[in-house]
């Protein structure tokens, strides 16, 4: 197959450090060229992914995250270039909606936000001309209408991630700088269970930092070091030292990349049940999923979980080598068939995935 693969304008691929999208996006060009199959990548100029690339791409804008000028100039780049392929996969949100998109090559696209009403519109929209991948159960779950071809979770490329020890003695936290991640309830939790905690958080937007300022720095003492935005060898180390990985999100996360990372390590999640929390982590096992008021105490029992079963976990169900098999599979599918490919209800997307992953995240 000929598989055209398309990220977004803001951030290199693979990214230097934040970009889950990106880190995605790469882990998928790698390993369908791995496979055997062709692949052009649309991405920043300045990205270091290597294989072919769309010519004539604008370099990364971080500055402009978000902006839809940004994002359309992008698109209509990274379609002029995708003439020669047999399936795209794109990763943005404007470009399934593209007018000027090649008529006779399928595009297939992944949700990789939370479906908001807003968001929902969207895709409903998208739904009547592309192929849609949802990343977990949860994000598709209260929007049945949205048609949803397949659901496949994120993979990780084992070989960059070395396992830690988990003999640091200290609990740590890795996400954004915003309240739906939890910084506030990670420092509490800690704090209340006596274990030190040591935050790395990705922290460039204006609203970034004056939430760090104005809310989470006054409450940073003597049990916590801020490490701020970290590389991934960086963040590796600092997950694989931990003994757990403190995940208490204030919000339904459609994946949380992070915590595979986490387990990759070795590393135990320790967090609340929501998002898609439940399909990740598998509470007793590989972490612990509860309330708030319970978390202290079970992040202390952390410690006797073990780390192979953590590492096992990915090897098993989030690899980048399962994931790329997944998206190869959907997209020989789709050539085959030819779309629409999606269900209304995603219950109906692969029942025996649901009923392995629901019997693991119990």
């Amino acid at each position: 197959m000929r598989i055209g693969l398309i990220a977004g304008p803001w951030i290199p691929v693979p990214p230097p450090a934040y970009g889950g999208i990106e880190r995605v996006v790469d882990s998928l060009a790698r390993g369908i060229a791995a496979a055997g199959h062709e692949v052009m990548l649309a991405v920043p100029s300045d990205s270091e992914c290597p294989v072919p690339r769309v010519p004539e791409m604008r370099s990364s804008e971080p500055a402009e995250l978000g902006s839809t000028l940004s994002e359309l100039s992008h698109v209509v780049r990274a379609y002029r270039g995708m003439r020669e392929v047999d399936v795209i996969h794109d990763h943005t949100l404007a470009g399934p909606l593209y007018a000027h998109r090649p008529s006779s090559v399928p595009v297939v696209t992944t949700i990789h936000c939370q479906l908001t009403p807003p968001a929902a519109d969207i895709y409903r929209a998208i739904g009547r001309r592309a192929g849609i991948i949802a990343i977990s159960r949860d994000q598709v779950s209260r929007t049945p209408d949205v048609p949803i071809a397949r659901v496949i979770h994120h993979g990780l490329d084992l070989s960059t991630v070395p396992k830690g020890t988990g003999q640091g003695g200290y609990a740590c936290f890795v996400g954004r700088m915003c309240p739906d991640k939890g910084p506030v309830e990670a420092i509490a939790i800690a704090r209340k269970a006596g274990i030190p905690l040591r935050i790395a958080s990705k922290m460039r937007e204006p609203e970034e930092l004056r939430y760090f300022r104005e809310v989470v720095e006054p409450l940073l003492g003597s049990n916590e070091e801020f490490i701020g935005e970290i590389r991934d060898a960086e963040k590796y180390a600092l997950m694989g030292g931990a003994f757990a990985f403190l995940n208490p999100i204030q919000w339904s996360e459609p994946f949380g990349l992070v915590m595979i990372e986490a387990l990759a390590t070795g590393t135990p999640v320790v967090g609340t049940p929501i998002g898609s929390a439940p399909e990740v982590v598998k509470h007793g096992a590989t972490g612990y999923l509860a309330s708030l008021e319970e978390l202290p105490a079970l992040l202390t029992q952390a410690r006797g979980l073990s780390r192979a079963a953590c590492r096992a976990s990915v090897e098993e169900r989030f690899s980048s080598d399962r994931m790329v098999a997944d998206h190869l599979d959907l997209f020989a599918q789709i050539l085959e068939q030819g779309l629409p490919l999606g269900v209304p209800d995603p219950r109906a997307v692969d029942e025996n995935q649901i009923e392995h992953s629901l019997e693991l995240g119990a």
